[in-house]
């Protein structure tokens, strides 16, 4: 089946060649037998999980070498969306070879992350990320059966959301891998505070330790401190000048100065902006930024927001700098 037929063409770009792939070719699905299994001296363990958030299920088969613990061989079924195949395939793929112990470790994120084509780009829509979810749900659920303990006994995390079993290291992870800025978007990516609600804010339940929108807060403010050490460390290096710095350090010096002057005033208007591209020429620093919200189309954008823009870098970073909207 061609992926245009599972997706619409406007979802086309939303999964990564990994994902659409592994939809239509998984290449762990199917069972274990136990005759087959006990014949290899080995174990099977076989674990369901169903995800009450969406409907989806998955059904995991381990083989596991009882003399070592190992997961020699491993298999599942999926009863869900083409997504829950895709991240069932490769749970399945992150288990074979680790022992009990080291499978438990897996998380959602891990499933992820390897379904990604290239590293800073998702593997799926936001309204897809739940799935990986699941899977991380069903390994601990077949390492519980395996030990015969309970498998919240390996929780090591926070859960902030209970509807959703999403933990306080997962949410901070999401948004930083993907730049997240509203609880709208945590919610798309996580499904955390879909639900119930009483994990968004405080006063809809009984006190929680942890909210979304403290952890939102909390997150963002660490991922700009860090943005601000990393032009200063940039620009102490030697003494480096803006116009010596690699193309990654000018992106991140511009974006301290932006965050630290700029960006706030744009998004009190309902705007924003990014750095696309920074271009050296003979006279010139050419940073070529993209307006977003409502500052796209804004007759501003091209006069005064513009020259604030551009005077701000030019006396923060280089004189030689040229600000240019595209």
């Amino acid at each position: 089946m061609a992926k245009a037929d599972i997706l619409g063409d406007s979802l086309w770009d939303a999964y990564s060649d990994k994902v659409t792939t592994l939809m239509n070719n998984p290449l762990h699905q199917g069972e274990l037998f136990q005759g087959e299994v006990e014949k290899r001296g080995h174990k099977l363990i076989v674990a369901d999980f169903g995800a009450e958030s969406c409907g989806d299920a998955v059904r995991l088969y381990w083989e596991i070498d009882p003399a070592t613990d190992t997961i020699v061989n491993s298999k599942f079924k999926s009863f869900g969306c083409g997504t829950a195949i895709a991240s069932s395939d490769v749970m399945t793929e992150l288990c074979i070879g680790k022992t009990v112990q080291e499978a438990v470790k897996i998380t959602n994120i891990d499933v992820e992350l390897a379904l990604r084509d290239t590293p800073d780009v998702p593997a799926v829509p936001p309204q897809k990320m739940h799935c990986s979810v699941m899977a991380y749900d069903v390994i601990k659920k077949a390492a519980g059966l395996y030990m015969g303990v309970d498998s919240e006994s390996f929780e090591e995390e926070i859960i902030v959301c209970e509807c959703a079993r999403v933990s306080l290291g997962t949410l901070q992870e999401v948004i930083r891998l993907n730049d997240l800025h509203t609880i709208e978007e945590i919610t798309d990516y996580t499904k955390a505070g879909g639900f119930c609600k009483s994990c968004i804010k405080p006063g809809g339940h009984e006190a929680r330790e942890y909210y979304l929108v403290d952890i939102l807060a909390d997150t963002r403010r660490e991922m700009d401190e860090e943005k601000m050490k990393a032009a200063a460390d940039a620009q102490a290096e030697g003494g480096a000048k803006f116009e010596e710095m690699t193309l990654v350090q000018q992106i991140k010096a511009v974006d301290a100065i932006i965050d630290e002057n700029v960006r706030q005033f744009l998004i009190m208007d309902g705007g924003n902006m990014e750095i696309i591209d920074i271009k050296k020429n003979d006279d010139y620093i050419d940073i070529y930024i993209r307006y977003l919200g409502a500052c796209n189309g804004c007759a501003s954008s091209a006069t005064g927001t513009l020259y604030a823009i551009e005077s701000t870098l030019k006396e923060k970073l280089s004189g030689n700098i040229r600000v240019l909207p595209i």
